[in-house]
């Protein structure tokens, strides 16, 4: 198939993405969660193929796994670029607790919310702007009117918090 495309076989492209589309979209949604973001994906590597098919290299592997973990790459790095959209009730942070585990995970969620729930209401304000918003701390002094000292010092006082709990 890969040299079919090499050599502009349209039909060779269409075989290989019959073939391998579903697992390539399978791991962009795993990692992204939102079929179209993971559709998104999915184009994109097939194009990147189609352009440049010298990209896979058949001696360092299968193509399926390649695709795989081209597709896991590219949604990780999709996943980067968006904007936070998570409430703050649903964020789970890592920690030394093995999160496979569904016990060290309620157990971290709830650390976290007691921890946020503990804070100064301005503080926590703070925190819910520049992490689960993505606002800069310039941007979370704009929006709450308060001085950018202020803002920076109730960011780290309240990271402080969380790390004391956390760790301890």
């Amino acid at each position: 198939m890969i040299a079919g495309i090499r050599g502009g076989r349209e039909a060779a492209m269409t075989q290989l993405y019959d073939r391998y589309s579903a697992i390539v979209y399978s791991v962009a949604l795993r990692v992204l969660g939102d079929t179209g973001a993971a559709e998104d994906v999915v184009q994109e590597i097939f194009m990147q193929l189609w352009r440049k098919p010298e990209s896979f290299d058949a001696s360092r592997g299968s193509l399926g796994a390649w695709l795989a973990v081209i597709a896991r790459h590219r949604a990780i790095d999709a996943l980067r670029k968006r904007k936070p959209e998570t409430h703050i009730a649903e964020v789970v942070i890592a920690l030394d607790i093995d999160l496979e585990e569904e016990a060290g995970r309620k157990i971290a969620i709830e650390k976290v919310r007691g921890a946020l729930a503990g804070m100064p209401p301005e503080q926590r304000k703070a925190v819910e702007l520049a992490f689960f918003e993505g606002l800069t701390h310039s941007e979370v002094a704009a929006k709450t009117g308060e001085p950018l000292g202020t803002v920076k010092t109730r960011i780290r006082s309240a990271l402080m918090t969380l790390r004391k709990m956390m760790v301890g």
